[in-house]
């Protein structure tokens, strides 16, 4: 790491010993014996807390970073504080010695850097303090809404929501601590605030391009080729799909095939495939049929789809620009999909989705699908 956030991990380590989660938020700042200030942050998130105090304060010692000792608290106040720390441009450094638990861990991913020890991070599912005598559909309601307001909200921190779906995998009562690896797949820590590898082991990206192999060129122009689709599976969201007497979707149903049903592709013509399903001859259209020679793969998960484009070049571009983690998959029409990276569940999905869609994310009009036309991933890791 670099040495300005190595001497700040060691003062933070030494501040901890002397502090103790409260039962508001608490800020005490210390120095770095190089001058630098920073603050730790302890206590419980309150929904009542108001935090023009940090804010002052922040200001007044010119903070460059902050710390947790937090078990957590209210989600929508850890948030705002992290939306706080990051207007102010500051770092936050967590160190194991204490606890950023729950929705401190929120807080933390407001800082503009951000280094962690393994360790350091718990995460769990989000909980009411107080659901009693609630209508079970208003509580679902709430759940749904805290649960999209948290995936906008690490959206704009430029941290992976996959980390949520690790999160929802830990009940209330406990808490999934993050290793390093974690930390650094979903972005809840930053490259600058990393370990720094020798300048010198890292060749210059100009002539590392120019050093590419011919036969690597050409796997990457190879790998923008369509296999021929001669069978697979019915896969849809209704869980069956009609066969039809011709490649239209008006036509007369010959049969009926559920999903995982063995389909042979006897010729593709346009959007649709001429098949043997369930002892008949008919057609099905190309998004209803998982094909075997196509690499891509959810299984029952879902994609979101954001954005399509005729030419690699134009994905690639989009996804490095875009503030939420993206890939790019080609069609089977020969076109790219653009899709969020990570895979959901069908219900999650749409949640990413709305949320995504709220924040301004991603376009409107970007759709939850099974995926069935993505052939292979081609950008962008």
């Amino acid at each position: 790491m670099s040495i300005r956030f190595s001497v700040t991990l060691i003062a933070i380590s030494i501040a901890f010993a002397a502090t103790s989660a409260d039962a508001k938020l608490a800020y005490d700042v210390h120095q770095t014996d190089s001058g630098s200030k920073f603050a730790i942050i302890s206590g419980s998130f309150e929904y009542s807390d108001d935090l023009s105090p940090f804010r002052d304060l922040a200001t007044r010692e010119h903070l460059f970073a902050v710390g947790f000792d937090s078990f957590g608290g209210n989600v929508a106040k850890a948030m705002e504080l992290g939306r706080l720390i990051r207007s102010l441009g500051l770092s936050t450094v967590q160190a194991r010695k204490a606890e950023c638990a729950s929705a401190c861990s929120l807080a933390f991913l407001g800082g503009a850097t951000r280094f962690a020890e393994p360790g350091s991070i718990g995460v769990h599912k989000s909980s009411f303090s107080d659901s009693n005598g609630i209508p079970i559909d208003d509580a679902v309601s709430a759940v749904q809404q805290t649960t999209a307001e948290i995936i906008g909200y690490m959206s704009e921190m430029g941290v992976d929501p996959g980390l949520l779906q690790l999160s929802l995998s830990y009940d209330s009562n406990d808490i999934r601590y993050l290793s390093g690896s974690e930390m650094a797949k979903f972005k809840v820590t930053t490259p600058n605030a990393a370990p720094l590898a020798s300048s010198q082991a890292i060749p210059d990206a100009p002539a590392l391009a120019s050093q590419t192999p011919t036969d690597v060129q050409a796997k990457a122009e190879a790998s923008l080729e369509v296999p021929i689709a001669r069978d697979g599976v019915v896969r849809h969201p209704k869980g069956h799909v009609a066969i039809k007497s011709m490649g239209d979707p008006d036509a007369k149903d010959v049969g009926d095939a559920r999903n995982g049903t063995a389909v042979q592709i006897l010729e593709v013509r346009g959007d649709w495939y001429r098949v043997l399903v369930a002892g008949r001859v008919g057609f099905m259209h190309y998004t209803w049929v998982h094909v075997t020679q196509f690499e891509d793969d959810a299984g029952e998960g879902r994609y979101v789809q954001v954005r399509s484009f005729s030419t690699l070049p134009e994905a690639e571009a989009f996804v490095r620009t875009s503030p939420v983690p993206l890939s790019a998959h080609l069609a089977a029409n020969g076109w790219i999909a653009v899709t969020l990276k990570d895979v959901y569940a069908e219900q999650e999905a749409k949640d990413v989705s709305t949320a995504l869609k709220g924040h301004g994310l991603i376009a409107k009009d970007s759709m939850v699908t099974i995926g069935n036309t993505y052939v292979r991933k081609v950008c962008c890791e």
